[in-house]
């Protein structure tokens, strides 16, 4: 009798530490993350022993393995980042390896709040992937589907492809960027369906085409633009905009400065058209920039004189139109500008600057080289100005060159269409 009780002790030792060596496979078949099989293990209906065993499964490993969320919106949105997960193929700072568990909101990058319509519910409110490295081939099914986001930022990766029409169903995003990225395809019009989006920025990708002039009259803070590959006029129907913050540079945006942009971007306190394709004269009308602190044209072809209402920008420190084909004198009421501290003029064909001007030269303020100025050091070479000037350039409304609405008009809206009477 002995003797069958110790070989029956001896099978279920044997027996428990083989369940015990088999319990994590069963366990991942339970969640559905591995292929073992159920018969195996404690409890086996198929051994040949004339009893049942009953070894436990180690509880610390059921512990790790099941997902309870705080909140039923972590749940929903728990796929969409682990589908997300599996897309990027590079991640060289080790994120997504934070991006494990049921506690998404100590992911890095996510963060959670609680959502406009329900104030005691917890929800993925913000993401914030600036300078991660990422690379995905697309956002697709991933920022659409985070109903909660209301802001989205993820400057510096590697994503790309292009913005899908649904995330104009995120009521509550307001702050949208995703600059510095390789985003293609044309200007995402999804974002003129979001009443509610303050910030846009998608510098620094290859969109291209056209941009719809309704985005300038959107309810945008900011909009950042530049460094893109888009290749039209300038709007000239703008009416009004809430746009405090415009970078429209190095695209390739061409034409004329439409006179109306002006009037529309008054309260613009940065506007930013350098490196563009930009041709004409440059409208009385940009001394509505009242607000403005900067201003950079340069590296285009404008042509032309500097227009007196210049004076007007009151506010403004930076003034640049390096690199243009402008002519004549410089405004000395230009150099009177009480806030100036850069004013860049070099690589034009200017042939006269007065004493105010000369004083800014010297206080390194203004730079004036590379122009046809004969007194001053650092200038084109004769043959060469003279080539330019050999080539007439007229500009309409010169009358309006002179002209600087500030000092007889306070309100913008009583500035003439027509040549005052002399």
């Amino acid at each position: 009798m002995s003797i069958i009780i110790s070989f029956m002790l001896l099978v279920c030792l044997i027996s428990c530490t083989t369940a015990r060596d088999s319990s994590r496979e069963a366990l991942q078949v339970t969640i559905g993350i591995g292929n073992g099989n159920l018969s195996k293990g404690c409890n086996d209906k198929h051994h040949n022993l004339p009893f049942k065993l009953n070894c436990k499964l180690p509880t610390t490993l059921l512990a790790n393995e099941v997902l309870k969320f705080a909140d039923q919106r972590l749940a929903l949105v728990h796929p969409i980042i682990q589908k997300f997960k599996s897309l990027i193929t590079s991640d060289p700072l080790g994120i997504t390896q934070t991006w494990v568990g049921s506690d998404i909101c100590s992911y890095k990058g996510f963060y959670c709040d609680n959502p406009p319509d329900n104030k005691s519910a917890i929800a993925v409110a913000s993401i914030d992937f600036n300078g991660f490295q990422l690379s995905a081939p697309s956002l697709d099914g991933f920022l659409d589907q985070l109903r909660d986001i209301a802001l989205f930022h993820a400057n510096s990766n590697n994503f790309s492809g292009s913005l899908s029409p649904n995330i104009a169903k995120l009521r509550y995003l307001y702050e949208l960027d995703i600059s510095n990225n390789r985003f293609s395809g044309p200007f995402p019009d999804a974002v003129l369906n979001m009443p509610g989006l303050t910030f846009l920025d998608i510098r620094f990708n290859f969109f291209t085409g056209s941009v719809p002039s309704q985005i300038f009259t959107q309810n945008l803070d900011a909009l950042f633009i530049n460094n893109n590959e888009f290749m039209i006029h300038l709007p000239d129907n703008i009416v009004n905009t809430h746009i405090f913050y415009l970078t429209l540079a190095n695209n390739k945006f061409n034409g004329p400065l439409p006179r109306t942009i002006f009037k529309a971007f008054s309260s613009l306190a940065e506007v930013l058209l350098l490196n563009d394709q930009l041709t004409g004269c440059i409208p009385y009308e940009i001394g509505l920039l009242k607000e403005a602190v900067v201003f950079d044209a340069g590296n285009n072809q404008l042509t032309g004189h500097l227009p007196f209402s210049l004076a007007c920008m009151e506010n403004l420190e930076q003034l640049n139109f390096a690199g243009n084909l402008l002519f004549g004198a410089v405004p000395e009421v230009v150099c009177e500008l009480g806030k100036l501290m850069n004013l860049s003029l070099s690589e034009n064909y200017f042939m006269h600057v007065g004493p105010m001007c000369r004083i800014l030269i010297e206080r390194g303020v203004l730079d004036v080289r590379n122009n046809c100025i004969p007194d001053l050091p650092f200038q084109r070479s004769v043959e060469e100005c003279a080539n330019f000037f050999a080539h007439p350039r007229f500009c309409p409304r010169m009358w309006s060159y002179n002209y600087i609405p500030c000092y007889h008009f306070p309100s913008s809206s009583s500035i003439p269409e027509m040549a005052p009477s002399p």
